[in-house]
């Protein structure tokens, strides 16, 4: 190996547009169908050389830097080693991440750092990892981080890490409004099944349907129509996130009355999306999201966009 002197990679953030949840299965999984849209927010994660026998160092900056783990348990990390061993070389690396995707916040920002990592330090150790041994490795890191690396619009079956890429026409733009403190994704989980079993529903996968995507949702992006996506959203985890975080209510109330056309948590949650009628009308939603006091930051993006991608070299 002679490895770069340092790569940069660009990761996005991803919005569910829509999540569809069957029952729990007997290993404590869900079956899932999960439309992922990958959008602009996204966070930087920059590789470099670390000394022999170093391991993996990491460091972070940015919002809710503080709340980033810089050990072995970080995605980032885990792909690094994950990587390593799969090549049989050391994991020598120091790992700099630049955060602007909500920690814990329903964006799938871990999985993002690691979809980067693994990208970034194959690029820096100059293994030329075919793609789908990159995905496969994605998939053992998490059932996010497969998508963080084609971004675009997928639709996520299994866990959500078996990806079909969806058709869409045209730029559709978004809000993402981020709320104080993050959700555990299998806190929100758990709670979805109390709810239904509350219900009478049932929460075991023979109890509920199998999840399948809706096909009113796959025209409108492939219409690039962005009033009929609005009608289709949907997030079979929301109510779940809404009874944790009882307070996302008026986040999502405060955005329809701005004009978005449509509402929901993205997600485990807690960030909040808000599908807008074009870029204008999306700065506007997210300077009523920010003057409601609803939220601690809004976000005005766009989407869909790449997955991860080395940065040129300046």
């Amino acid at each position: 190996m002679t490895p770069r002197s340092v790569v940069t990679v660009r990761v996005p953030a991803k919005v569910n547009v829509q999540l569809a949840v069957g029952g729990r299965r007997a290993d404590g999984f869900h079956e899932l169908a999960n439309v992922f849209f990958a959008v602009a927010l996204g966070d930087l994660v920059t590789a470099s050389p670390g000394s022999p026998g170093s391991g993996v160092m990491l460091t972070c900056a940015g919002p809710d830097a503080d709340l980033v783990p810089l050990d072995d348990s970080n995605l980032a990390a885990r792909a690094a080693h994950l990587l390593a061993a799969h090549h049989g070389v050391e994991a020598d690396v120091r790992l700099h991440i630049a955060k602007e995707i909500p920690v814990a916040g329903g964006m799938a920002g871990g999985s993002a750092d690691g979809a980067a990592a693994l990208v970034a330090c194959d690029a820096l150790w100059e293994l030329a990892t075919p793609l789908p041994v990159l995905l496969a490795l994605a998939a053992e890191l998490g059932s996010d981080v497969p998508f963080a690396l084609l971004g675009g619009v997928a639709l996520g079956r299994g866990r959500g890490e078996l990806l079909t890429p969806v058709p869409v026409d045209g730029t559709f733009h978004w809000v993402f409004a981020v709320a104080d403190g993050g959700l555990s994704t299998p806190a929100v989980f758990h709670e979805c099944d109390r709810l239904r079993d509350e219900a009478g529903t049932g929460s075991a996968d023979s109890d509920v349907p199998a999840p399948e995507a809706d096909p009113a949702l796959l025209a409108a992006l492939a219409g690039g129509d962005a009033v009929a996506l609005a009608a289709a959203l949907g997030n079979d985890l929301q109510a779940a996130a809404l009874s944790l975080r009882p307070a996302l209510a008026a986040t999502l109330r405060a955005g329809a009355e701005a004009g978005a056309l449509g509402v929901l948590v993205s997600g485990s949650g807690p960030t909040c999306a808000f599908l807008a009628k074009d870029a204008e009308a999306a700065e506007a939603v997210a300077s009523a999201l920010r003057a409601s006091g609803t939220c601690r930051a809004a976000h005005a993006t766009y989407g869909p966009v790449a997955g991860a991608e080395v940065l040129p070299q300046a």
